[in-house]
Formats: C-alpha cells, structure tokens, sequence
C-alpha cells in the first residue's frame, strides 16, 4: 500500500518529531491506540541515534478487546540528499489480529515550502484463504483509508495548528451532518409515497421528489470536506513507478 501527502509550511524536525515520538504519533494515526518503545534488555547500549528500536503497539479493536504486536524501526535522519527515511519490520502474535506480519517505510522529502510526507508497506495476513479473502474485500482497503485519512490529520495539525483530538470531533460533527441530510432527503421520498395519487401536485411531486433526492444524496456524499476536516480523499494511493523500499528497510529484513 501507499499513501502520499504534502504538508506545507513545515520543516523536517517538526514533521519528524510528530511521527517519531510515540507519544505524538499515537494522537494522530487511527491505526494505534497505544505505541510505546520498549526498555532495553539489562546491560544492552543505548545506541546511536538511527539504530534499531524495538516497540509495542496496540489498538483497541472493541470496548473489550485490544490486539497488540512488537516490532523494531530505525532511521536515516541525515541522508546525502536531504530526506529521512524510517523503516521497520512488525508482527502481532494476537490469534484475532488478521495482520501476522510485515513491513513498512516513511520517506520525508523537502519540497519548496513544505514536505512530502509518504508511506509503502505491506504485509502477511494470516487464518489461511479466509485471511486472504477478507484481507482482500474488507481489511485492506479499510487499512488504506485510515493510513490516508490519520496522513490527513496530521497534514490539519501541523498546517493550520488544529489538534488530532479537535480534527476527529470535526469529522464526526460533518459525518453525521451528511448523514442527517441523506436522511431527510429519503425521508422525504416515503412522506410522498403517502400522498394521494390525484391531482397536480402529487404528480409533480411523486415525479421531481425522486431526482432531488438522489442529487441531494449524491451532494452529501460527494460535497468537499471542510478545511479543518480529514479526508483520505486528499491523499495519493496510487504508487509512483519511481518508488522503492529504502536501504534501511532492507537491513531490518536481514536483521
């Protein structure tokens, strides 16, 4: 899968910490509810900056159930020309988490006056043919769209200062908005379903009603979202023929 956006107004340190610290990409990405880094065995290094790091992450599925994993990431925060790249490799253990395994990469490259800030990863989906199928109609394309949908989020939080908290409420206040129309306008098909069949009215009414409902349905879905609102829309999901996994992916692998 990829995902690509561009921030404006934003530099590379800023950007990096708000997807580096675990604190701060929890609040912005839908995927996760928790991340954090684990401590280092008794008597492992620190480290120099960029070298592997494990870490666990989790998110809450239901109210009652929470599927967790571990992985390993490390980065390139000085590269020759000017990008970062992170990297890492992940698995979840949980017999109820469909993804069983995989990887993935961030690249931040300098653009005029902002960053491009894009993704590719992949994985292993387990439970055999079920797995794949519902990977294929279901998970996948879910996946998709929350990893666009939190790069929007985080795109409203460093451009225009409005926090992840604040960009979830705005989408849930516009989903339900779009829905109450759509809702009226149906209703309004069944309240002329109801009329008398005689007289002017009622068949221009029993004519025109549906048209206008599908126009207004059709607003309601398609209608561009507000500024302050994520949407996945705005993000590209088609790989460029150009991409490739970064070198520091390919360590991890062989790690």
């Amino acid at each position: 899968m990829y995902v690509e956006t561009r921030i404006r107004g934003t530099g590379l340190e800023e950007l990096w910490a708000r997807t580096q610290e675990p604190a701060q990409h929890q609040r912005w990405d839908v995927r996760f509810t928790e991340i954090d880094h684990l401590p280092r065995a008794e008597g492992e290094p620190a480290g120099a900056e960029g070298e592997p790091r494990k870490f666990r992450y989790a998110t809450r599925v239901l109210p009652f159930l929470t599927v967790a994993g571990t992985g390993v990431s490390a980065g390139e925060r000085e590269r020759p020309d000017g990008t970062r790249t992170s990297a890492l490799r992940f698995t979840s253990p949980h017999p109820l988490s469909l993804l069983a395994e995989g990887s993935g990469y961030w690249r931040y490259v300098p653009d005029g006056d902002g960053v491009r800030f894009l993704t590719g990863y992949d994985y292993r989906p387990r439970w055999g043919r079920c797995g794949v199928v519902a990977d294929r109609l279901l998970f996948r394309p879910l996946m998709g769209w929350a990893t666009a949908w939190s790069f929007d989020r985080l795109r409203i939080w460093l451009e225009h200062g409005i926090t992840p908290e604040r960009a979830r409420l705005n989408w849930l206040v516009e989903l339900l908005m779009r829905g109450a129309v759509i809702a009226v306008a149906c209703s309004g098909v069944v309240w002329v379903g109801h009329l008398p069949a005689a007289g002017p009215s009622a068949s221009f009414l029993s004519y025109w009603m549906p048209v206008l409902t599908v126009l207004t349905v059709l607003v309601a879905l398609l209608a561009p979202p507000r500024s302050g609102t994520p949407a996945a829309r705005r993000c590209r999901r088609t790989t460029p023929s150009r991409a490739r996994a970064p070198r520091v992916l390919r360590t991890l692998e062989q790690s």
